[in-house]
């Protein structure tokens, strides 16, 4: 729970689909590939597994390479009578986008900085003015220029040195989160010749407007692990070394506080934190260890004049309580209360303010937003009344404002960013989302909460949206969605693009299944490791009682996930395929043991904590008899259609490629199995807003088709 830290949130788009009658549609002339099986034998603990497509591992052998082209020419093949129809949904997404677009613009160090859009183009331009909204724009990065001649495009890590003159950040062209850093003079706009390669992307200035701390990757394993100190007009080089994070559990990372008086060393694992400080007017003074790690001990810091604010889980604050200590004593015997542990309130999140602190909370599944006054006088909650919504503090740079800005949205409820007055107890909303479609009215929609039971007699919460007049009596197609791991909430949030289901028909509804922390973190933890398999169940329990309330049917439900999300879609059609007429499973973390037995392979060791080390026996075991590929079977499946990237970083293509190819092997069905790889993109897909939207609407256009539904 990186609670203090600038988040990177991953957005996967994902769909699912299909119609069991429909496989018919399938042109008979066209043949599906067939791959060649070259038996491998893994063995370890006296286990053989034998492995047929293990040689598909390599990417630059050109035999992979022709077999991901047979599998897109057959997928476009079959899927070529909805070319049309995605070229629709394509235009009807996009329409209800406002295209010349802009962030709500927030001030830092006397600039004021915005995003924004212009029609027809597919990249952000990052903009700033100096001391008023009213001043000359200057434009820092327009990333439609920057990303001609690249198929794939990501800008990431911006960082604006404290005399507002430098601006370092992180490019990746290849998919592969392996990011360039460059600087750039803001005033000249000249770059300076340095590229520091392999980085995360992110950066940090010293105060002294001079010193950038960074953090680089290991080439194989895209790790995390070494921090690095560079000067200004030096070349990279020359950067030394100053942190090397030896704990292959554990990733490293570098930032700065919102006070901007520390710069920060992080170690992290899923289990255990670490960090080491430094006044940032010294950079080249050496880092003080914060506290030790302690395995168990999670925290995350935020710096307040004279003392740090810690969000631990310290003396078994499952649910993370809110301590403080000064700046002179930050041992962990030295820590002290400053809200206690709730054992039904997950603590979120902090922000600090001179005058208030407010906490971001979770309670029964719903995001809460305290405020407190440092005098006490003040102790009140922000007024939210829907069902099932999503509300986050966002953009709060300065301790010296009483006016806290947050976001809302629902299923219903296009997003808002909002200002609120925390002494007036006022608000002002500074930007509502812009649905660009007249017939737009989001009173024509239901969003509801309702409750599962699961098969050990836990309540599942599920969100539900669709459209008024709906009837339940099992003839609606409904699309189930799940993550399930990493504590990963996914919370119910508006979506301009799912209007094209909901207007079609379809109810949409989100599985809160364990393995997130939607019911707090005894939620997670209850979906993890050997108990990972509630996370699948839950799943199938949700999927069970949405047919038994007639919601819709086993002829019309649909589900989907990606990455993990993807993993939990091979468990729960290994499990119960019957239940679902049609999967999309996106980027999906499939071939569980050979992948966590791989030190080599990225994210493995950061993982153990997680999904089990199988190098030992119980783990092994346990992981074997979920892990979709290794539990294909001889049986019916759903129609499917798998999405990967070449250059996936997290969930390598080969699992998702090997994947198909057993199911093809052994499936004993005729329903469509497709597989869809982007071969110049990874785990995020296509860059760009609109080529985003061309890979949703071949996801739409295969399930709307296989409801018979094309217009």
């Amino acid at each position: 729970m990186k609670h203090f830290l600038p988040v990177l949130a991953l957005s996967f788009i994902f769909v699912a689909s299909c119609k069991t009658d429909n496989s018919k549609t399938l042109k008979t002339d066209i043949k599906a590939p067939t791959a060649e099986k070259q038996p491998k034998t893994l063995s370890i603990h006296n286990d053989d597994r034998v492995d047929n497509y293990y040689w598909m591992n390599d990417r630059e052998d050109p035999k992979v390479i022709d077999y991901l082209n047979l599998e897109n020419e057959y997928y476009q093949e079959s899927t070529a009578h909805t070319k049309a129809f995605q070229t629709d949904l394509f235009e009807e997404m996009k329409a209800r986008i406002k295209e010349d677009d802009s962030s709500v613009p927030y001030k830092l160090n006397g600039y004021w900085y915005q995003v924004r859009y212009e029609t027809g183009k597919d990249y952000p331009i990052y903009t700033r003015r100096k001391g008023s909204l009213e001043a000359e724009e200057e434009i820092m990065f327009d990333c439609n220029e920057m990303a001609e001649s690249h198929a794939y495009f990501n800008l990431g890590g911006i960082s604006i040195s404290p005399d507002n003159k430098y601006a370092s950040f992180g490019i990746d062209t290849v998919s592969r989160r392996k990011y360039t850093i460059q600087i750039k003079n803001l005033e000249t706009g000249e770059l300076f010749p340095e590229k520091i390669e392999t980085t995360t992307g992110g950066s940090t200035w010293a105060n002294d407007n001079k010193t950038l701390f960074y953090t680089r990757k290991d080439e194989q394993t895209l790790r995390s692990n070494q921090i690095f100190k560079h000067k200004l007009d030096n070349s990279a080089e020359d950067d030394v070394m100053i942190f090397e994070e030896s704990d292959e559990t554990f990733n490293a990372y570098v930032y700065k506080t919102k006070s901007r008086d520390y710069i920060i060393i992080g170690s992290s694992s899923t289990m255990s934190d670490e960090y080491q400080i430094l006044n940032a007017n010294t950079p080249d003074a050496d880092f003080k260890l914060f506290s030790e790690r302690r395995r168990g001990l999670e925290y995350d810091l935020a710096h307040y004049k004279d003392d740090f604010f810690i969000l631990t889980n310290k003396d078994e604050a499952q649910n993370f309580k809110l301590m403080k200590t000064s700046i002179g004593s930050t041992s962990e015997s030295n820590w002290e209360e400053v809200i206690p542990h709730r054992k039904d309130v997950l603590l979120e999140g902090v922000d600090i303010f001179n005058n208030f602190l407010v906490t971001s909370e979770r309670y029964n599944g719903l995001s809460r937003i305290r405020v407190q006054s440092w005098d006490e006088s003040e102790d009140y909650y922000l007024p939210f009344t829907s069902e099932t919504y999503t509300a986050n503090t966002t953009t709060n740079v300065d301790f010296d404002t009483n006016k806290l800005r947050y976001s809302f949205n629902s299923l219903t409820t296009p997003a808002s960013v909002i200002e609120f007055d925390m002494v007036d107890k006022t608000e002002k909303v500074l930007k509502e989302q812009d649905v660009q479609d007249s017939s737009f009215d989001k009173d024509n929609y239901i969003s509801e909460r309702i409750w599962a039971t699961a098969e050990d007699g836990s309540e599942i919460p599920v969100s539900l949206v669709y459209k008024k007049g709906i009837k339940r009596d099992g003839n609606n197609p409904l699309l189930q969605y799940g993550y399930g791991s990493y504590g990963a909430t996914m919370d119910p949030y508006f979506s301009t693009t799912r209007l094209s289901l909901l207007d079609r028909g379809f109810i949409y509804a989100i599985a809160h299944v364990r393995g997130s922390e939607y019911l707090g973190r005894d939620w997670y933890e209850k979906g993890k490791l050997l108990h990972k398999k509630n996370t699948f169940t839950d799943f199938i329990d949700v999927s069970e009682y949405l047919i038994d309330q007639k919601y819709t049917s086993p002829d019309h439900l649909y589900a989907m996930g990606g990455s993990a999300g993807g993993l939990l879609m091979g468990a729960v059609i290994n499990m119960s395929p019957e239940l679902y007429n049609g999967v999309i499973a996106a980027v999906p973390f499939v071939d569980v043991v050979t992948t966590m037995l791989d030190e080599s392979i990225p994210l493995t060791t950061g993982e153990y904590d997680e999904w089990g080390n199988p190098n030992e026996e119980d783990y092994y075991k346990y992981i074997k008899t979920y892990s979709p590929y290794d539990n294909v079977e001889a049986k019916d499946y759903p129609n499917m259609l798998v999405t990967t990237g070449l250059y996936d970083s997290q969930v390598q293509y080969w699992e998702p490629a090997k994947w198909v190819a057993k199911l093809r092997e052994l499936k004993t069905d005729q329903n469509k199995l497709y597989l869809d790889t982007n071969m110049d993109a990874g785990h995020g897909g296509a860059s760009g807003r609109f080529e985003a939207l061309k890979e949703l609407s071949k996801d739409y256009a295969f399930l709307l088709d296989l409801e018979q539904i094309l217009k």
